[in-house]
């Protein structure tokens, strides 16, 4: 009986110890514990995702890549090897494994670390929410009394989903469903048996098991999975042996993104930055819905870069990137600096596979796909495409290839593909209609805004040709002189002060001494023609510059200037002096397109916005845009809409439209030969876009003098667009093109000078021809007090004739001319023959 209260004696004090040596370690660890709401509020840290309006994912940011599932949305497959390797006994035991834990006390005893143990998925789950993977035993004592807690407060069921939603698989995939994306391209629940084991195989070393990296470990550790799943009766023998020898089928996997617009999805991540901070931002699970229209964002990229292709081909061709082997015909070297010129010692052709593992290497920029010339033939020559393709290069898709002099110069052009082309030259191609093209990576810059007029939604927006070539985003960021895009400000400065569409204004040189520096201004007209007195209407359609040098002196600088700033400019960005008539004012393409959305809604300035909802990771809508709107009518109900300031009247904005509209459609009769074209009569062409908008369509040309920058900006009433092309480097000018004598009209509308209407109008042509399908265009109203009445064409005055010698203009009413045309009646011109002008 003495021996036995000894030995109760001592379990009891060995128990009270235990008691006590816990005690101490919970209170030495306590401060480092979570709470109850912690472990109930575990926040699985998930990328910010950017969609299209219509939900088409655009990007993904964030350094883990996460898709969280339900327990009900993972395949029981997945489960159960997940289970059957980490942990077959989880829905037993209470979250310590009791043998783990002895397994890692007597390694810290024999060897002074820990060596293993906790390997429950309760204790890893503990381990990788809240503590870090240092051996250490004070380590394993939180990590014990953090798994106690989850078990107390979580269910088996959700404590397993959250394991499956946070673990780390490799390749900066966290959770199962991450890790089916990154790895096989899909979704969780389409896996094969093959592929499930080889992702629960991963959580024991990511690393080192990846199928990626080291696929004959994974297949080894797939394997053993598969061989736990078999003795947990999971699967049978048949399935083992299937999923056993299966080939090992993983490969890395981006995002899905649906559609790439990488210029917008940096807009929106600087945003997102910007009002929740970097690690919230990337990590906090945000879905950001944009404005753009998906289908016109594509239309706009596509646009883009097919106008600078078309720019760069009729400039000539610069040459390959470089020779691979074979000797440069006639000692000719590539224009281009070869971004690897690797020629092989004995100077042989290279092998197929040779071919493909250099271009594998190679980037595709824009459109353009690295190849290699292998073999010419009479009319073609044969490549190897970048990914393994053969494919034949017809001489259709070369013979545009004369070499680049100079922005103005171009040689010859080919009478062969041997003019052009070598075997062992690495070229780019890009894909057309009609088969792989020979292409060059664009030299120019270009940039697309367009803007929903009616609240200043972006519908779409490109930054340059390529985000991989230059992250520089030119449509919000490059401010450049804007030519001519300015002159619609400035007639709308005119329709305030008493000019109408049918003022004449004399289109005649202006030569003006200006005695302080000793030189003669001149502002010409581009081209440098004069004629004389000319309608206002007519003078903004036919862009005529010394009319608005006039026009400026008329009204005055300082008023100029003052009503330019209604069109959302900065009074610090307006140059106050004559040069604004011409354009010297610099603008972001962004900018011109809010301007003119004022024309295009009735005088309102809208503010331009791309993100119209955030919602969070449980999918609440935590921000929405609430746009001011142009919207006459919403001042009788402010509560329903904020309406958009009203900062020109209806009624001027319908008259610079008007003039606007004519630079499209022309004037006079061609019967008669008397008809005209304003600068942007190749819109007429473009079926497509007159077929979805009629002649609703309103517009401007821009150049500047040196051609460093050419503009076109246009809108209908439901879409507003502007488009810029130039060079980065503003020294550069666009220069002049010559014909090409075997090319058909078809493949080279354009020729001589670069200009607005040459150069960029092409870019807005392709893209509204697409764009406007998706928005709503109607016609453009006339708006009240606004006045028809038909006008002599040569006088302005009030006409009596029916006939192509007169047409009904528009006028805000009180402004119509009084007095009837006469055949002996002088017109009334506006000239200023002060200062030294000559006309």
């Amino acid at each position: 009986m003495r021996i036995f209260k000894r030995i109760l004696l001592a379990i009891l004090a060995l128990g009270l110890v235990g008691i006590l040596v816990i005690a101490g370690f919970y209170w030495a660890v306590k401060d480092d514990l979570p709470s109850v709401a912690d472990i109930r509020d575990v926040r699985l840290q998930t990328p910010m995702q950017v969609y299209a309006k219509s939900g088409e994912l655009i990007s993904q940011f964030g350094e883990m890549r996460r898709i969280p599932l339900t327990l009900d949305e993972m395949p029981q497959q997945m489960i159960d090897a997940i289970l059957a390797t980490e942990d077959n006994r989880f829905y037993e035991h209470f979250g310590i494994d009791p043998i783990g834990v002895a397994r890692a006390f007597f390694g810290l005893v024999t060897t002074g670390e820990i060596q293993g143990g906790g390997s429950t998925i309760t204790m890893q789950l503990a381990r990788n929410v809240y503590l870090s993977f240092e051996q250490r035993f004070i380590r394993k004592v939180k990590e014990a009394f953090i798994t106690l807690r989850i078990e107390q407060e979580l269910s088996k069921d959700e404590i397993l989903e959250l394991y499956l939603n946070k673990i780390a698989f490799g390749q900066r995939a966290y959770g199962v469903g991450a890790a089916a994306q990154v790895y096989y391209g899909k979704p969780l629940k389409d896996l094969t048996l093959a592929q499930i084991a080889t992702i629960a195989g991963l959580p024991k070393a990511p690393s080192t098991l990846n199928p990626i990296s080291n696929p004959a470990r994974s297949k080894e550790r797939r394997r053993v999975v598969l061989l736990r799943m078999l003795d947990e009766k999971k699967i049978s023998r048949e399935q083992f042996e299937e999923a056993a020898n299966a080939p090992v089928t993983a490969r890395y996997h981006g995002a899905q993104i649906a559609m790439s617009a990488p210029y917008l999805a940096e807009m929106v991540r600087q945003e997102m930055v910007d009002r929740f901070g970097e690690d919230e931002a990337y990590n906090g699970g945000y879905r950001v819905y944009t404005t753009v229209n998906a289908h016109m964002q594509i239309a706009a990229q596509q646009a883009v870069m097919n106008n600078l292709h078309l720019y760069d081909e009729r400039h000539g061709y610069r040459g390959p990137v470089a020779w691979l082997w074979g000797k440069p015909k006639d000692g000719k070297k590539p224009q281009q600096q070869p971004a690897t010129l690797a020629l092989t010692s004995e100077n042989q052709a290279w092998q197929p596979q040779q071919i493909n593992d250099y271009l594998a290497n190679q980037p595709v920029i824009g459109m353009t796909v690295p190849a290699v010339v292998t073999k010419l033939g009479e009319d073609s020559a044969q490549l190897i495409i970048k990914g393994g393709e053969q494919a034949a290069l017809s001489f259709a898709n070369v013979r545009w290839a004369r070499e680049y002099l100079n922005e103005d110069r171009q040689g010859a052009a080919p009478q062969t593909i041997a003019d052009v082309l070598q075997a062992g030259q690495h070229i780019l191609v890009r894909k057309t209609d009609n088969g792989w093209r020979l292409a060059q990576v664009p030299e120019p810059s270009s940039a697309l805004v367009s803007l929903n007029p009616k609240d200043g939604a972006v519908d779409a927006i490109v930054g340059g040709y390529s985000f991989a070539l230059s992250q520089y985003n030119r449509a919000v960021q490059a401010e450049r002189q804007v030519g001519s895009n300015i002159k619609p400000f400035l007639y709308s400065a005119a329709f305030d002060n008493g000019f109408t569409l049918a003022s004449l204004v004399n289109d005649a040189p202006i030569n003006q001494w200006n005695p302080g520096t000793g030189v003669a201004w001149r502002p010409k007209n581009s081209p440098d023609v004069y004629e004389g007195p000319m309608r206002l209407r007519k003078a903004l359609a036919k862009s005529k510059n010394v009319v608005s040098v006039r026009l400026i002196r008329a009204v005055g600088v300082d008023t100029v200037a003052e009503h330019l700033q209604k069109f959302g400019l900065s009074p610090d960005a307006i140059p106050h002096n004559e040069s604004l008539s011409l354009g010297s004012m610099s603008m972001t393409p962004m900018q011109v397109a809010r301007g003119y959305a004022v024309l295009a809604n009735g005088g309102h300035l809208v503010n331009p916005y791309f993100i119209e909802r955030v919602e969070n990771s449980d999918g609440e809508v935590i921000y929405e845009a609430q746009p001011a709107v142009a919207c006459a009518s919403c001042a009788d109900d402010p509560s329903r809409v904020t309406q958009a300031p009203q900062v020109i009247s209806e009624q001027n904005a319908f008259l610079v439209k008007q003039a606007m509209n004519s630079a499209v459609w022309g004037g006079g009769s061609w019967a008669h030969k008397t008809g005209w074209n304003g600068t942007a009569w190749r819109i007429q062409r473009s079926k497509p876009l007159i077929n979805n908008v009629g002649r609703n369509i309103a517009g401007k040309t821009g150049t500047t003098n040196d051609v460093k920058d050419t503009w076109f900006s246009g809108f209908t009433t439901g879409i507003v667009t502007s488009v810029w092309v130039g060079f980065d480097n503003v020294e550069r000018q666009l220069g002049h093109s010559s014909m090409h004598p075997d090319l058909d009209r078809d493949e080279q509308p354009i020729s001589g000078g670069e200009a607005g209407a040459k150069t960029a109008l092409p870019a807005w042509i392709d893209f509204m021809a697409e764009a406007t399908a998706y928005t709503e265009n109607n016609g453009f109203d006339v708006p009240p007090g606004v006045s028809s009445v038909r006008i002599d064409l040569d006088t302005g005055k009030l006409s009596k004739n029916n006939d192509y010698s007169s047409r009904f203009e528009y006028f805000l009413i009180g402004t119509e001319p009084k007095e009837f045309a006469e055949s002996n009646s002088a017109p009334v011109v506006f000239d200023d023959e002060e200062d030294g002008s000559i006309f």
